[in-house]
């Protein structure tokens, strides 16, 4: 009965409808992820500045651990709903089951990174030992106890995977809301909780991802009839494995890429003053909150996707891929003219310095008029990822951000304007725009097209065309 009441949603419910309850919730609680990130660093300002820049020299770091995280759900998540599509219900709980196995494995390489290579990351990049000292402080717990961060991602995207996005959505938020509870009590050691300063920062963050953890594991155990879990004799299925990693290393190497990239335009910021890391530090911030709901807009809508490719039908795709860009870009477009507009209330939220207002108020204005242009190509990644084809996301990430955004950066750096510098992200952004759009004509032409002729009418068949 489930399975059939599962198909009807996602094989014949209207596509509008059913992106945004699939997503809905998962962009809620995506934004309420974006506001702990941004409460996080607006409580470390607190401590002085050079932790906030402590906090954003870290972020190379943290992001190739979620980059692990997420890519490999990513993987699952495609491969698990597809097999639903497919009516391969044992093929879905493998892949649920050997997810679990590569979290684990992912934690324990990063447990090896949280314990040995954290202060040689921090000298590499600044010798003050104030950022040292705090950054030090805090990426070595979020690493060496990032346990919470791999088990909550990975039983998220089995949810998602299976249509639950309600769950999803308060499992996150419960991960959220402790942080955002615990940080102030943590680091400024209020009531009967000590004062652990940038170290307590670390302990709310990995605190709530151990809670949401425990949260999604209980709703997969619990309400989750699609896919059940039996890690009693579980033995490894290298088939599967492989099955994963076809999307999810595409997906991973792609995030890991915003690692180098991050790190590089630190090293090319550093180069100019502290300060101006710390801007790019406090624009991520900012930008989350804005993409978030983005991204939780695609986790929403790659099953759906997959799901529809497994059932062959191309008109089902496409109605969702343009459904998905219209809604991204309405998000996308109310960002840039948030930031445009109030670039100096923002910052002053951080308890920014004057010098930290002269460098910041242009950045922020430069750098996001490049988000309605990522709306397309974020949206067009995923239907890369859902159709198992995430190499070409690869493509577009290497192009934007090795091969554009961080050449163009040093080239701009040697005028000695730190204001050109910024000018690079638009300028990465219109390529990528250039190069999803080649790729999405490309696998509409390979993999969509070949599906056959929709089966809802002619004129979904007209409108489905690329």
């Amino acid at each position: 009965m489930e399975n059939t009441a599962r198909e009807n949603r996602m094989g014949t419910a209207p596509i509008g409808k059913l992106l945004i309850s699939m997503s809905a919730p998962l962009m809620a609680s995506m934004l309420v992820q974006a506001l702990y990130n941004v409460v996080d660093s607006i409580f470390v300002s607190r401590i002085s500045e050079k932790a906030l820049t402590a906090l954003s020299l870290s972020f190379p770091i943290q992001n190739l651990m979620i980059a692990v995280a997420t890519g490999t759900g990513v993987g699952i998540n495609a491969l698990l709903s597809r097999s639903l599509g497919e009516k391969k219900f044992d093929r879905a709980n493998k892949a649920a089951e050997n997810g679990l196995m590569l979290a684990l494995f992912s934690y324990l390489a990063f447990l090896a990174v949280g314990l040995t290579c954290i202060r040689p990351f921090f000298q590499s990049q600044t010798q003050d030992e104030e950022i040292i000292y705090h950054g030090v402080r805090y990426l070595s717990i979020c690493s060496a106890v990032s346990f919470g961060l791999f088990g909550q991602v990975t039983l998220e995207r089995i949810l998602q995977a299976t249509g639950k996005s309600f769950e999803t959505m308060i499992s996150q938020m419960s991960g959220a809301i402790f942080n955002i509870i615990f940080d102030p009590l943590l680091i400024f050691g209020i009531g009967p909780f000590p004062e652990l300063g940038s170290a307590g920062a670390a302990i709310a963050t990995v605190g709530g991802q151990i809670l949401a953890m425990f949260v999604a594991l209980y709703f997969n155990r619990t309400r989750n009839e699609d896919v059940h879990l039996k890690l009693k004799g579980f033995r490894p299925d290298g088939y599967i494995v492989r099955r994963i990693y076809i999307v999810g290393v595409p997906s991973i190497a792609m995030a890991s890429i915003g690692s180098i990239m991050i790190y590089g335009i630190n090293r090319i910021l550093l180069s100019f003053v502290a300060t101006a890391a710390t801007v790019y530090g406090v624009y991520f911030k900012l930008q989350s909150f804005v993409f978030m709901p983005v991204f939780g807009l695609n986790n929403g809508m790659v099953p759906v996707v997959a799901y529809n490719y497994g059932a062959r039908r191309k008109d089902r795709i496409m109605k969702a891929y343009r459904t998905g860009i219209l809604i991204a870009e309405c998000i996308m477009v109310a960002g840039m003219l948030m930031v445009f507009i109030f670039p100096e209330q923002l910052l002053r939220m951080f308890k920014a310095s004057d010098q930290m207002l002269e460098i910041g108020v242009p950045a922020l204005r430069i750098i996001c008029v490049h988000f309605p242009i990522a709306a397309f190509c974020i949206v067009t990644g995923s239907v890369f990822q859902a159709l198992g084809n995430g190499f070409l996301s690869l493509i577009v990430s290497v192009c934007r951000q090795l091969l554009v955004l961080l050449p163009v950066a040093y080239l701009l750096s040697l005028s000695g304007d730190l204001n050109k510098v910024w000018l690079a992200f638009p300028i990465a952004e219109v390529m990528s725009l250039l190069i999803s759009s080649i790729c999405m004509r490309w696998i509409y032409r390979k993999e969509i097209q070949p599906l056959g002729a929709p089966v809802e009418g002619r004129k979904e068949s007209v409108n489905g065309n690329a």
